[in-house]
C-alpha cells in the first residue's frame, strides 16, 4: 500500500469512527435522549451519568482528531472503551456483539491513526521477517 493510500484509508477509518461516536454515543447523551439514560440504567449506572460521559467522549474525540494530541486522545479513549467493556462484562452481555464491541471500536480508532500518522507507524512497526 502506498503512503497516499494509507493516508486516505486512515482518514476514512478516522471519519467513520468519529461519525459513529458522535451519532451513536455522544449525541444521545448530550441531547438528553431517553434512550441514553435507559441504556445506562440497564447497564447498572445510576441516573444522571449519561451527560457527563457524553461530555467526556466529545472531549476525547476532539483530542483524537486534533493532530498534535491524537495519540493522547487515542490512549485516553482506550481507557474509556475499556471501562465500557468492563461494564458490559459485569452486566453479562453477549461476548461478540456487546462486550468486545469496544475492542472493535479501538481497532478502528488505532488503525485509522496508524495509517494516517507516520510517527505512530514508527512507534508500532509491522515486521515482515
Amino acid at each position: 500500500m502506498t503512503e497516499n493510500q494509507m493516508l486516505w484509508t486512515g482518514r476514512v477509518l478516522t471519519v467513520l469512527f468519529a461519525l459513529f461516536i458522535l451519532g451513536a454515543s455522544v449525541a444521545p447523551k448530550l441531547l438528553g435522549l431517553p434512550i441514553a439514560e435507559e441504556t445506562m440504567r440497564q447497564l447498572g449506572w445510576p441516573s444522571g451519568y449519561a451527560f457527563g460521559i457524553g461530555v467526556l467522549e466529545l472531549t476525547l474525540l476532539a483530542l483524537y482528531l486534533y493532530p498534535r494530541t491524537n495519540v493522547l486522545g487515542a490512549v485516553l479513549f482506550m481507557g474509556l472503551l475499556g471501562g465500557a467493556m468492563a461494564t458490559q462484562m459485569r452486566n453479562g452481555s453477549p461476548l461478540f456483539s456487546h462486550t468486545l464491541f469496544s475492542v472493535y471500536l479501538g481497532l478502528v480508532m488505532w488503525g485509522g491513526l496508524w495509517l494516517r500518522d507516520a510517527a505512530v507507524r514508527q512507534l508500532f512497526p509491522v515486521r515482515r521477517d
